[in-house]
């Protein structure tokens, strides 16, 4: 059976009997037409099941009302919560979002660039995939003069609006709170270093150790993509270590998970053998036994900035884009993983 014909505009007009532009008026409320011919078209409209070509609406106007947003993956609290802050912003502004999902993955984030300008979006809100380390998809949304606003993982490079938190400090602060715990060998479940916000994180975790006259030791820093098995198997790698850290500080909630799940599993006292901290504030942080020590990165925080961002974009079009870093505190919630002195 073949595909059913699409409903058109002329369709509608010969219906009524009336011209196919005054039917495109009525549809959009334009006040020349009459109230009576409004309502006539929309329920031939409905009758038919039209549905109106966003696209081609874009094309004629120059602008969809419609702003794509990149994340990593969406199984976490964290994207979640940016996308649901961003949504509410600009839908009361008129926008509507389309969310597209890397899986951490350069050749589809790439794919949903392509996808995104295809659309006519007025703008794109992108965190990067942890394997993206060429911009030159990202450099192609500027070159057509699409406001690009990056939040979480971004890159200087790009001159562009960034919201985030200082990963540097941050990765400093929690190095700061285990040794405050009296550890002395905290190792680091690292993200990929190629990407700005894990390099930043590691550089904080390593001038820390500095700081307190502790050796780096390249054993205790292991890069991956922060998922659950990757701290279950980061967290095996450390404990066959000659000698096993006393904390570790995963760079991402899954990757504490993951590493917790195995120090039980081995019989190994949390915090009291070791300690553990991670990064994002998930919800099931504090619902596990011991709760995991992270850090909250204000999500909800960085999803209305990032959304604020690119509307201050849209009504100053003029204004040249250039890094513009909207920095957030985060901030270090001690649970029982960490915290040692209770």
């Amino acid at each position: 059976m073949g595909n059913k014909k699409k409903t058109t505009i002329k369709d509608i007009a010969n219906v009524l009997g009336i011209t196919p532009s005054a039917v495109s008026r009525a549809l959009n409320n334009h006040p020349r037409i009459s109230e009576k011919t409004k309502i006539a078209v929309k329920q031939v409209a409905e009758n038919l099941n039209y549905q109106p070509n966003h696209l081609a609406s874009a094309l004629r106007k120059g602008k969809s009302n419609l702003v794509g947003v990149i994340i990593p993956r969406n199984n976490s609290n964290f994207f979640s919560s940016v996308l649901e802050n961003i949504e509410e912003v600009l839908n009361k502004k008129g926008y509507n979002i389309i969310i597209t999902q890397s899986n951490e993955s350069y050749k589809k984030e790439c794919s949903s660039i392509e996808a995104l300008l295809y659309t006519q979006v007025d703008g794109v809100i992108a965190s990067m995939a942890n394997e993206t380390v060429d911009l030159s998809y990202y450099e192609k949304i500027k070159s057509k003069g699409i406001p690009l606003i990056l939040f979480d993982r971004g890159e200087n490079d790009l001159n562009v609006d960034y919201v985030g938190i200082d990963d540097y400090l941050t990765s400093h602060m929690i190095v700061e709170h285990l040794l405050d715990q009296g550890c002395k060998r905290i190792a680091h479940i690292a993200g990929y270093s190629k990407t700005r916000i894990y390099k930043n994180r590691i550089r904080g975790y390593n001038d820390a150790l500095e700081k307190h006259g502790l050796p780096i030791e390249k054993d205790l820093i292991i890069e991956s993509n922060l998922r659950l098995n990757d701290g279950r198997r980061v967290m095996q790698e450390l404990l066959n270590l000659n000698e096993r850290p006393d904390a570790v500080y995963a760079a991402g909630d899954y990757a504490a998970l993951g590493a917790l799940q195995v120090l039980e599993e081995q019989g190994i006292k949390v915090p009291e053998e070791i300690a553990l901290v991670g990064f994002s504030n998930e919800p099931f942080t504090s619902f596990v036994k011991p709760s995991i020590s992270t850090i909250d990165q204000k999500s909800a925080l960085i999803g209305k900035l990032a959304a604020e961002a690119f509307l201050e974009r849209v009504n100053n079009p003029k204004v040249k884009a250039s890094l513009n870093k909207i920095i957030v505190d985060a901030e270090l919630i001690i649970r029982d993983s960490s915290n040692k002195k209770e």
